[in-house]
């Protein structure tokens, strides 16, 4: 699996961006999958429902299924949290993963970048920024797209990862 990973500050974009890419490189036919970093406590489930119930009662997973979709929910009990490898691990094959969040992780990842945000820039401290989608240009040799060209940021995923 091809690996690219989405990196900014919280308000920069990076959800509605990934979202818009997702969409163009399904359309042209790759298998794509998202690994998320959550920073904070989330739960897709909630109380009263049974599979809620099961994992309070003490199961460390409970999957659930239906002629839709399905979902595991792993209760980590104490123990650490995935690293990006073993979350890569528990995902399906398929020709891209795309990554947002884990922003220090050694991948190739792609900035958002919004001045509006008031943060810094990420690529003069990672190697592995290997181009910056921003709303104002960045001064930097790195590739650069506006934030509002998600096509131009598929093409650049499919050249750069050879599956064009």
């Amino acid at each position: 699996m091809k690996v690219i990973g989405f990196a900014g500050w919280s308000g920069s974009g990076k959800t509605t961006l990934v979202e818009q890419v997702i969409g163009l490189l399904e359309a042209r036919g790759l298998a794509v999958s998202l690994i998320k970093h959550a920073h904070h406590e989330f739960d897709i489930d909630y109380p009263g429902k049974d599979s809620w119930r099961h994992r309070q009662a003490g199961c460390r997973e409970v999957l659930v299924t239906s002629a839709r979709r399905w979902a595991v929910m792993h209760e980590l009990r104490g123990r650490p949290e995935l690293g990006l490898d073993e979350a890569l691990a528990q995902l399906s094959p398929c020709d891209l993963v795309l990554v947002e969040g884990f922003k220090r992780a050694p991948i190739p990842k792609i900035e958002i970048y919004r001045a509006a945000i008031g943060k810094p820039q990420i690529f003069p401290d990672d190697p592995y920024v290997i181009a910056v989608a921003r709303d104002i240009p960045v001064e930097s040799n790195l590739p650069q797209f506006d934030l509002n060209q998600p096509e131009t940021i598929a093409d650049f995923i499919l050249k750069t990862l050879s599956l064009a």
